[in-house]
């Protein structure tokens, strides 16, 4: 067994010491011929090169690779298919280059091989940048052997095998394997080749780990508020590592991370968006069969939340994602074209993965003409695709520690509560952003008339004091359920950290059904515009769960309790009116306020009632208020972006109208007819022209005063509307 120190100099005995060099160094560098052929050297400092990309490829190689692959047909694919750049394997779980770091093992058909080497030349020989890729999730025994303090234990002490592979055990990331051993490759990388960034896969772990080692034990309690700011500090410290090692050699390199999938992240999204400068996301396709369609688009509104304009890529699978998977399989082409929609849409950097070996060798290719063919189509159009900002008058508040921490009690999963309020966001057409809760400052929130808080349950003080400055200053608030219940540590505070806001107070403990009871039913006790639509009924359906109210004052909708759905003779209310309030409803000022004490998302999602979907949209409609920057009127279920872009503005229409929107994969596109969009355009802009992106071709438009009005006159899976500006 060695030691660090013996490790260390073990690790970097071939690696030449490197320097951070400044750009105008590298420039005279390259005409001088003293940086390899191919380099590619970003002239001009005020943008980043990284977000001149437009399309990102890569082959995730596998070990038996090096033995059989074409990397001329690789490179001459991905250029085909008009990439900027492409992913290149390295990976520290197995060497793809001749490493001479300790337990940096080799792949047994490498064989002295430089395939990384080889597969950099191809790249840059066309032009591409290159992205190493690195995996420090895994090692394997002897690694293990040599260094116990390197990897997870579990409660028993022992190490933890992954689930695929028992002779590959997970490393920790509270260990030196994270400071000693990955920096010694990415320094080992750093001088052998010229690689433009440096992106590490398979950490953070899509959950919080949950390791046992002497380290750990020392932490607080896995899976709690407190040991997701140690989780978060070990992030940020490593990141800020790795970042300064990527620069030692040039300035304008940099290292991300995979940053996860969706609102259910594991690091603070909002901390490393101040200071990442590549936003990876890995939402590589649907991962269940019951997972609705909009998964990309919902993941483009998490990075727009946390970036503020700064590189962001979604990976989209050309194999067979799911809860069973076939990883050098192509998947259904129309699938596969909706997870490239969705990411142009909400403004990410559409990204194609495949996995490298025998699909190389001609056994599947039908991946090959999805992804060269789309890319094509969106190189055509590059300029409309560069957002400058969204346009939305609705901000949705994403709660990180409610996704990790909060038990909702129905057994709902807190994802499927955002994508509930997702659901209904969608059926009315709105266009909206989402909003990180860590993010609350009022000049992020002047530009929303409206912010909705989807069982926010965890706000710290701080928090639900800047929304109450923002409702001071005229802005509105919908809220549910458990919204502002718990502290930011997860302790349930006695009364809303939002009382006073909304003007409500808990009268008890929480509500629900009991075994084949109805849940409580909503009496309509006077109209409001979040009424409109329901004719011929005094009741509506209510949530599974309430936290009963006290009661206020001239209510809209109060509660009728629960009641027997069996036998049918005795399922009526036994107390048909009581002065519980089912919905608090106000005026301050400019500001309009509602708050429902039921899970009504929730109980949407599991019931699919229509009513509370209607109900939800007249609220939402009634707080955001009469300005509405876009409208889209049509039939069909739609998802909406609009952006302002260079040219001038964009209005992106994804068409979700299929009976596999809820159940995956597409399998074929169900066209919808005219959808009728109306624009108010900001003071002194006028539109020249209304182009069709995906149709390729101009359509008239009519424009009066500050708004424009055109017409798609259909859409298959996916229109752009390019509005040309003056």
């Amino acid at each position: 067994m060695i030691n660090r120190r013996e490790f260390l100099k073990a690790g970097m005995a071939t690696v030449p010491l490197v320097y951070r060099r400044d750009p105008l160094d590298l420039v005279a560098a390259e005409n001088a011929g003293q940086v390899p052929s191919g380099t590619l050297v970003e002239h001009d400092p005020g943008i980043p090169w990284q977000r001149k990309l437009r399309r990102i490829g890569q082959t995730n190689f596998t070990e038996h690779d090096p033995a059989v692959f074409d990397i001329e047909g690789w490179a001459d694919y991905w250029a085909s298919a008009k990439v900027g750049a492409v992913f290149i394997s390295v990976t520290g779980i197995l060497a793809f280059y001749p490493s001479q770091v300790p337990f940096h093992r080799h792949g047994k058909y490498l064989n002295g091989r430089d395939f990384l080497g080889e597969l950099y030349t191809a790249a840059k020989k066309r032009g591409l940048r290159t992205i190493a890729r690195y995996s420090p999730d895994l090692n394997w025994g002897d690694a293990l052997a040599a260094h116990p303090d390197w990897f997870m234990r579990d409660q028993q002490g022992q190490p933890q095998p992954t689930q695929d592979d028992p002779y590959l055990f997970q490393t920790c990331m509270f260990s030196t394997y994270m400071t000693d051993y990955f920096p010694a490759v990415m320094r080992e990388v750093i001088s052998r080749y010229d690689v433009d960034a440096h992106y590490s896969n398979g950490w953070p772990s899509f959950s919080l780990p949950v390791c046992y080692c002497n380290i750990c034990r020392q932490l607080p309690p896995p899976k709690t508020p407190a040991y997701w700011d140690k989780f978060n500090e070990r992030v940020t410290y490593l990141w800020k590592l790795y970042n300064s090692i990527a620069q030692e050699k040039k300035a304008e390199s940099f290292y991300f991370l995979n940053m996860g999938g969706g609102i259910h992240s594991t690091p603070n999204l909002a901390e490393l968006g101040e200071t990442c400068h590549w936003f990876q996301a890995d939402n590589q396709g649907r991962g269940g069969q019951d997972e609705p369609i909009w998964g990309a688009a919902q993941q483009g509104r998490v990075c727009n939340a946390v970036l503020d304009g700064k590189m962001a890529t979604n990976v989209t699978a050309g194999w067979s994602t799911g809860p069973i998977r076939w990883r050098e399989v192509t998947k259904t082409p129309a699938e596969t074209q909706t997870w490239f929609d969705q990411s142009l849409a909400s403004g990410m950097v559409p990204y194609y993965h495949i996995v490298g070996g025998e699909t190389g060798l001609g056994e599947d290719l039908r991946w090959k003409k999805i992804g060269r063919d789309y890319f094509n189509w969106a190189a055509r159009h590059d300029e409309h695709f560069v957002n400058k900002s969204t346009i939305a008058n609705i901000g949705v508040v994403i709660g990180q520690r409610t996704q990790l921490f909060y038990k909702a009690p129905h057994g709902v999963s807190m994802q499927q509560n955002m994508d509930a309020m997702y659901y209904a966001l969608l059926e009315g057409r709105f266009l909206f952003d989402f909003i990180h809760e860590d993010r609350l400052q009022l000049e992020r929130l002047r530009k929303y008339s409206a912010l909705i808080l989807p069982n926010i349950a965890l706000l710290s003080d701080e928090q639900c004091g800047q929304l109450h400055e923002y409702v001071e200053q005229g802005g509105s608030l919908l809220a549910t359920f458990e919204t502002s219940m718990y502290t930011n540590a997860n302790e349930r505070r006695e009364d809303f950290g939002l009382a006073d806001v909304f003007g409500i107070h808990l009268a008890g403990e929480m509500i629900g059904r009991r075994g084949n009871s109805n849940p409580y039913l909503a009496r309509i006790e006077r109209q409001h515009p979040m009424l409109n639509g329901f004719a011929d009924t005094h009741w509506l359906p209510g949530a599974e769960y309430r936290l009963p109210l006290a009661p206020v004052e001239n209510p809209i909708l109060t509660v009728i309790p629960g009641y027997v759905a069996y036998p049918p003779e005795m399922s009526y209310p036994s107390t048909p009116r009581m002065t519980e309030p089912a919905v608090v409803v106000s005026v301050r000022g400019k500001s309009r306020l509602a708050y429902f004490p039921g899970d009504i998302e929730a109980t949407m999602w599991l019931s699919g009632h229509t009513d509370l979907s209607l109900l939800l949209q007249n609220t939402i409609r009634w707080v955001a208020g009469d300005t509405v920057p876009v409208t889209i009127e049509g039939k069909g279920l739609i998802e909406a972006f609009a952006w302002e872009t260079e040219p001038g503005f964009a209005v992106h229409v994804l068409n979700y109208t299929n009976p596999n929107a809820h159940r995956g994969w597409v399998r074929e596109f169900y066209q919808i007819g005219e959808q009728k969009v109306q624009f108010r355009l900001p003071a002194e802009r006028r539109v020249t022209r209304v182009e069709l992106l995906r149709a390729e071709r101009d359509i008239p438009f009519y424009a009066a005063g500050d708004s424009v009005e055109f017409t798609i006159p259909s859409v298959d899976s996916y229109e752009v509307a390019a509005l040309h500006s003056a």
